[in-house]
């Protein structure tokens, strides 16, 4: 496929608008798509792209989110790139696709922009959306911010088409936050894309030149092999993803650790423990609290599948109070409130030295984590660190006294 790209520039997008460059960037071959807000305005950018001939592209618009994904697994299966997306209910009407195109060893790439499921439907971002599917098998990780989406879309393809891996990626942004607030990305040279991004070769297409049997019905005996084929492709995927950030570092200039993000940790006694982009007002209410005295720092998950258990059990085993902020909803849980608690409680069970764990419920139905609750937030974990245990495993923040 050829495509019509500039040099490098910089340019003031939003996280929709990042998602679809970077699928131009990456020479896509199929494009699956069905509207449905926050994330349509990816495929409305791209639809604009193969209109204009920037992008040669095949485009088809399907006729619901289980119509897309299976798209998405034909064309993948053939030996095409692929590209495709959805948000909050959209990502469950497909949800019989995920196993199967993970454990056929599809590298679909999937744009996630989260909002909340019904109820209430928002179009504001909750991660509950993708997160139901976190054990489907799919490579799983967040972007706060446009440049970051960008990017990770890139490192996505390059990660999952890898012949050590061939997984499926949901490369997950915020709805609103990201999808649709702007800010300044850096639009690489083609050249370099080139020199990142080889051509995606499956090695075993459909082509019936070479017949070969794909299927997610097999013998029950068959089915273990593959169950531990796809957990192993899961975890050899770890050094494969550590390996292709450095290269990604070395030849676009921008370095990002694979896994975690710290901000402001070196003498920290409580951080906050979260991933996506209310990061972002995070790291702001961590400088106004620091010139109040408050030793507070933020750990921000840049990958959740796979979950990089030691690297966690490492970082958070140095603070005394972890507050993890969940974004997402975990309905009769180990914590009664998110997902991400019981991870990171499962991260640390190994380790010598436990700190105090919170799980904050913050930004559901879509709502804005706005400073006064980080602040709100922060005095929760100097009080439970003052008194050597927590009040309760879980607050919901804003409801709270």
């Amino acid at each position: 496929m050829a495509t019509v790209l500039g040099k490098k520039k910089t340019v003031r997008i939003n996280g929709c608008v990042a998602a679809a460059q970077a699928a131009k960037y990456a020479d896509v071959d199929v494009i699956a798509a069905y509207p449905i807000r926050p994330y349509t305005a990816t495929m409305m950018a791209l639809a604009q792209m193969v209109a204009n001939g920037e992008l040669d592209a095949e485009y088809i618009v399907a006729d619901s989110e289980h119509s897309q994904l299976s798209i998405a697994h034909g064309a993948s299966s053939s030996g095409a790139r692929v590209f495709t997306g959805s948000s909050g209910v959209g990502v469950h009407f497909a949800f019989e696709l995920y196993s199967p195109i993970s454990g056929s060893r599809m590298p679909v790439q999937m744009m996630i922009a989260d909002r909340t499921l019904d109820p209430p439907g928002d179009f504001g971002s909750e991660h509950t959306d993708a997160l139901a599917t976190r054990d489907m098998g799919w490579l799983m990780g967040w972007s706060c911010d446009a440049q970051e989406a960008f990017d990770n879309h890139l490192m996505g393809y390059r990660i999952g088409e890898d012949p050590r891996v061939l997984l499926p990626q949901m490369v997950c942004q915020d709805g609103f936050f990201v999808s649709h607030i702007t800010s300044e990305v850096d639009l690489p040279d083609p050249g370099q894309v080139k020199e990142f991004l080889p051509p995606y070769k499956h090695p075993y297409p459909l082509d019936p030149r070479h017949p070969v049997s794909h299927g997610p019905q097999i013998m029950p005996e068959q089915g273990p092999p593959l169950q531990l084929e796809r957990a192993r492709a899961m975890e050899g995927s770890m050094p494969v993803i550590e390996e292709i950030h450095e290269e990604f570092a070395k030849i676009f200039g921008r370095r990002y650790d694979p896994w975690i993000e710290e901000f402001m940790t070196d003498d920290a006694d409580v951080v906050f423990f979260l991933q996506g982009a209310h990061a972002v007002t995070g790291r702001y209410a961590i400088r106004h609290m620091r010139e109040r005295g408050a030793k507070v720092g933020l750990v921000r998950l840049r990958t959740f599948r796979p979950y990089p258990t030691d690297r966690v059990r490492e970082v958070l085993s140095k603070f005394k109070v972890v507050g993890v902020i969940e974004t997402n909803m975990g309905l009769g849980s180990v914590s009664s409130g998110g997902s991400l608690y019981a991870e990171v409680c499962g991260a640390l069970y190994e380790s010598d030295r436990r700190p105090l764990v919170h799980s904050f419920m913050a930004g559901m139905g879509g709502e804005a984590i706005v400073l006064k609750e980080f602040y709100w937030m922060t005095q929760k974990m100097l009080e439970a660190q003052k008194r050597g245990k927590i009040e309760k495993r879980t607050h919901w923040v804003g409801f709270e006294d």
